[in-house]
């Protein structure tokens, strides 16, 4: 029989999760692959808007100082 032991403060803070190595391995590579379609789907939105306002003539600047900035915002 296999005995573990735990220390007091993992069980206070209840951070104590066992799962099957090969179930996590499997649960990481998912996660990563998630991450990265998420990231990768919001930049590629963030970009598609950023274009179509370019297009759109919705964007403006740059700007030589702030004070130019803010004249534009104020139209």
């Amino acid at each position: 029989m296999i005995t573990i032991t735990i220390p007091k403060e993992i069980m206070k803070k209840r951070d104590l999760v066992i799962i099957p190595r090969k179930e996590y391995e499997e649960f990481l590579d998912f996660s990563k692959k998630v991450r990265k379609v998420k990231i990768k789907s919001e930049l590629d939105q963030g970009l598609d808007e950023a274009l179509k306002e370019v297009r759109e003539g919705k964007t403006f600047g740059p700007f030589d100082t702030a004070k130019d900035l803010i004249k534009s915002l104020e139209k």
